[in-house]
């Protein structure tokens, strides 16, 4: 399960970016998830719900925002959604795609007092 290291990693930058900014205890952590990036939400806020426990984070709410797969035809200039991990363009049939988003795991920002 990676999401479990994930979550360390997250709870560690959560820690910092609260020294740094005189917070004491944190309520929210906003994430951006593109959905290649092969992340399980359930299992990420699951693990760090464990590993939060006892530290200023405690019972902060992950609020996630999934971010779909898109590319960019370099044929036809087209940017689409992509479904189904099929990277032709729906235009013009082109394979010449480029990724545009879908593997992000991004914290936007964190939300505390």
């Amino acid at each position: 399960m990676h999401e479990l290291a994930i979550a360390e990693s997250l709870l560690k930058i959560v820690r910092d970016e609260s020294k740094k900014h005189g917070l004491i205890r944190v309520n929210q952590v906003r994430l951006r998830i593109g959905h290649l990036s092969t992340v399980v939400p359930s299992a990420l806020s699951f693990s760090f719900e464990i590993i939060a426990q006892g530290t200023l984070a405690e019972g902060a709410h992950l609020a996630m925002e999934m971010v779909p797969v898109t590319g960019h035809c370099q044929d036809c200039d087209a940017d689409f959604e992509i479904d189904d991990y099929l990277f032709l363009c729906p235009q013009c049939g082109g394979a010449l795609v480029s990724l545009l988003s879908g593997k992000e795991l991004e914290i936007v920002d964190i939300e505390g007092e």
